[in-house]
């Protein structure tokens, strides 16, 4: 429709600077998004992975078989992972001839620590991206529209009569950087924001696990002494 806006007329009609600005934003966008539903399905696999384990764990069941069944899958994940990385550990240090209750805890509890930082590693991997398309892609797209502007003052500068009608083209094709630095930047800080969130719940629960995986040992050492 005459007079009506245009978007991919604007874009080609746009100085070269200013298209490869919004290439730019483009793939930051694609990206972003990307990220987006891969951490989506991450965190929400991870709860509930988290959730479904802990309910097998205090059942009641014995935490050999338990650690048999998470070793013999053989693609443990996340709090399975801790688990099977400190019962391991513990059962190693069991196994010594000095019998030494405390070393066994301390090196089940350094295990668990080495693999939640790893999983939790896992979980933060490209979150700092988002972060950086949340904070720079406004600034990239403002720099296409200084640059747009900039470029169509310069073509007017010729004409001797100049009216709102001749300037508004060539200010809506420089606008539209803003408008898709905009487009990029927010989903990607929301996502940051929620993420970063979920991912330190994540981190607290999988602390709170280790604790009391500690203390389940511990009773569990004093009961095979005192046998």
């Amino acid at each position: 429709m005459n007079g009506g806006l245009n978007i991919f007329t604007l874009v080609a009609d746009s100085s070269l600077p200013v298209q490869l600005v919004l290439l730019i934003l483009l793939v930051f966008s694609f990206l972003s998004w990307v990220i987006i539903i891969r951490k989506y399905t991450q965190t929400k696999a991870a709860l509930e992975d988290a959730e479904a384990f802990e309910e097998r764990f205090w059942s009641g069941g014995d935490l050999a078989q338990l650690f048999r069944e998470v070793s013999n899958r053989g693609d443990s994940g996340g709090i399975e992972n801790i688990f099977e990385s400190g019962f391991r550990e513990f059962a190693r240090q069991r196994q010594r001839k000095t019998h030494d209750a405390r070393a066994a805890i301390e090196g089940s509890e350094r295990a668990m620590q080495v693999a939640g930082t790893r999983e939790i590693g896992l979980l933060e991997r490209n979150l700092e991206f988002l972060a950086n398309v949340g904070s720079i892609s406004p600034y990239v797209g403002l720099f296409g529209t200084v640059w747009g502007i900039m470029g169509a003052f310069q073509g007017l500068g010729d004409m001797k009569d100049v009216t709102i009608a001749v300037v508004a083209p060539h200010i809506s094709e420089a606008l539209i950087a803003t408008a898709m630095g905009l487009f990029a930047a927010i989903p990607a800080q929301w996502a940051y924001n929620r993420y970063a969130t979920k991912v330190e719940r994540i981190a607290s629960r999988y602390d709170v696990f280790q604790e009391e995986f500690s203390s389940v040992l511990q009773r569990q050492i004093q009961t095979d002494d005192a046998a």
